[in-house]
């Protein structure tokens, strides 16, 4: 018979779309074979609520709760006046809170799993149950707010540096009443370290996998591309601000330069709820914005390079790993390439100034990028990135006791 497990997330865990519900999903599916999930989580966008099915099929239980990020946003207002960091009030809700309570006393749950920092504080009351508490930090969200306010000015920029500064003490706060605590990656888990070293001893990481069969470039995929153009393609959920940041500056700042020598290059953003900024960008004959598409790997399989020009990021890119997986050359920033275990010019390129972005981008356009890379790169993630090896120190971890 399965043990029990409570398992929180900030974000519904399906589908398998964008970075953390990837990341999430697996997570959840792993740890399926061996307990009962009792699954609490936020839907924050309106047409995730016909995957809730997916999941109670998964679980034993479920407790979805709806989201608005208008009303979360005016209820994190509550952090500026207790001092705390706004990201918690954001993600409370008195009825996961009820739900956390009742179910672990009805159901005599005694594992608990954070998916996110924020849903830490549903196992941070006094009395609680829980003899093992798991948390997945996946990145250090901290160290995003601290990136966020150097691109914004005053009074947003002290905002965001307030959050930064709460919301590393509230981690650190996590990492020390907590059993354990996963990183996505070895780097990262390094830094947090190094912030926290009295918890060390406590810190771990897993790396993200990728589903190497879906992320298959023997398949067979009609090509979404025009014969005339050269594709350059971005993947990503066009919501998330460090992807619009991305896409924005590489339109601007690489695109037009790279026309004068190469005019049938095309810019691709492929990915959901695209904001008004980069939506505009399609203004432009040498970008296409596609919004939402029912499968991305065409996109990837068929375009001449995959670019992830991350400027503000923290932790693994999905999207270098599957275009890698997918045997494409890609190109990544320093901050898209950061925990990803490659080998520099023989697997993946990196560029951080214009000038490197041009010089490498023509080079793969040009068809003189390393005449190997796309295998290697695929025979990278196939070795190092498997969901099954990734996820056994966790497994681990939670049935280490009880």
């Amino acid at each position: 018979m399965k043990q029990p497990l409570l398992l929180l997330c900030h974000r519904i865990p399906y589908p398998p779309n964008k970075g953390d519900k990837i990341r999430s999903y697996h997570l959840l599916k792993h740890l399926s074979e061996s307990y009962s999930i009792y699954l609490g989580c936020f839907i924050d966008d309106p047409s995730d609520w016909a995957y809730t099915d997916v999941l109670d099929e998964l679980c034993e239980e479920t407790c979805f709760v709806k989201l608005a990020p208008g009303k979360a946003r005016a209820k994190s207002i509550k952090g500026l006046l207790n001092g705390e960091p706004l990201t918690l009030p954001y993600y409370f809700n008195n009825r996961l809170a009820t739900w956390v309570e009742e179910v672990s006393r009805r159901k005599s749950i005694t594992r608990f799993l954070a998916y996110s920092s924020a849903m830490a504080q549903y196992a941070m009351y006094d009395d609680n149950p829980f003899n093992v508490r798991i948390i997945d930090f996946v990145d250090i969200d901290s160290d995003k707010w601290r990136q966020y306010s150097t691109t914004k000015s005053w009074p947003m920029n002290w905002i965001y540096r307030r959050e930064a500064d709460r919301l590393l003490e509230f981690e650190k706060k996590v990492a020390k009443e907590f059993d354990k605590g996963f990183f996505v990656s070895l780097a990262e888990s390094e830094m947090f370290k190094r912030l926290s070293p009295e918890t060390d001893y406590k810190i771990h990481y897993y790396n993200n996998g990728v589903d190497t069969d879906f992320f298959n470039p023997g398949i067979t995929l009609a090509d979404p591309y025009p014969d005339s153009a050269k594709p350059i393609v971005f993947t990503g959920a066009m919501d998330y601000w460090p992807n619009v940041d991305a896409v924005v500056w590489f339109a601007e700042s690489i695109m037009p330069k790279l026309l004068e020598t190469e005019p049938q290059a095309k810019f691709y953003v492929v990915g959901g709820n695209p904001t008004d900024k980069v939506k505009s960008l399609a203004g432009k004959d040498y970008i296409e914005v596609t919004g939402r598409v029912e499968d991305i790997r065409p996109y990837m399989k068929h375009a001449i390079v995959s670019v992830a020009p991350m400027r503000i990021a923290r932790g693994i890119q999905n999207k270098v790993l599957e275009a890698m997986a997918m045997a494409r050359p890609v190109i990544a920033s320093p901050q898209g390439y950061e925990g990803i275990t490659a080998t520099i010019d023989k697997e993946l390129y990196v560029a951080d100034e214009v000038e490197e972005w041009l010089d490498k981008v023509r080079q793969v356009l040009a068809g003189r990028s390393h005449e190997t890379m796309g295998r290697d790169a695929r025979e990278r993630v196939v070795h190092d990135y498997s969901w099954q090896g990734s996820l056994s120190s966790l497994g681990q971890s939670l049935s280490e006791q009880d």
